[in-house]
């Protein structure tokens, strides 16, 4: 039986984050080069896309490229680059064909204006999709956002356009590139490492955590399915009482 015939679809996760770790160690694994590991995770993002778009997820936001990646050797930066553009680009007709809205949240500045203006592209040719938002974090670190939201909230006060103790957290929340999305309900990060490495933190503030063993080029719908059956067993509290989450969903 595959786990999503598992999953209640009443209780999907609106939204899901991953971090897609261990393209390197897999191509290693198999004696090829890390650019290997790279096209393959492109396949398992197709794969995994279609698995999110099947479940009824509406939100898949991808840690794509951080800005931490920028230190890499500059040769696999732009292997990195190019593959990144270029898929968007072969896979841009099935997305508009299935309803798959791209989207793109990080620190745009830093990309060569070519691959800016083909990422735009494809954010405007799909649109009007509907079914599904696939969103890129690139060029993209929790801290460079937060801080970015920082200063803008500084300035805001210092012009005079607002005063200090009105930052709440639904004022920093609009300043975050993420405005326009729901908060990920949960979070996937393959590859076997148990950590966040700097991806949306404050968005993930109450998200369910989900490590798996299995690197991200083997990596599917069905993988999926299973984190999503796993999100569905936990008892989400917001801090409240197991009593008071009971009663409200009486």
């Amino acid at each position: 039986m595959s786990y999503l015939d598992q999953i209640d679809p009443r209780r999907v996760p609106r939204h899901v984050a991953i971090i897609m770790d261990g393209n390197g160690r897999w191509a290693k694994s198999q004696g090829q080069p890390r650019s290997a590991g790279h096209q393959a995770g492109v396949k398992s993002l197709h794969e995994t896309l279609r698995g999110a778009k099947e479940a009824g997820v509406k939100y898949l936001t991808v840690y794509t490229f951080s800005t931490e990646n920028w230190n890499r050797p500059r040769q696999e930066v732009e292997t990195l680059m190019n593959l990144m553009v270029w898929a968007i680009e072969q896979e841009t007709p099935g997305m508009i064909e299935n309803g798959v809205s791209l989207q793109v949240i990080g620190d745009m500045s830093r990309l060569p204006e070519n691959t800016r203006q083909r990422l735009q592209k494809c954010i405007s040719d799909t649109a009007a999709g509907k079914v599904i938002t696939l969103i890129l974090a690139i060029s993209y670190s929790a801290r460079w956002e937060i801080t970015r939201a920082a200063r803008q909230l500084a300035e805001k006060v210092k012009s005079g356009k607002m005063k200090a103790d009105e930052i709440t957290e639904d004022a920093v929340s609009a300043q975050l590139t993420t405005i326009n999305y729901p908060d990920p309900d949960l979070l996937i990060r393959t590859g076997g490492e148990v950590r966040i490495s700097n991806y949306l933190l404050w968005q993930i503030a109450y998200a369910e955590l989900y490590f798996c063993d299995t690197y991200w080029p083997e990596f599917g719908p069905e993988d999926l399915y299973k984190a999503i059956v796993e999100y569905q067993s936990r008892e989400r509290r917001f801090g409240k009482t197991s009593e008071q989450v009971s009663d409200e969903t009486k």
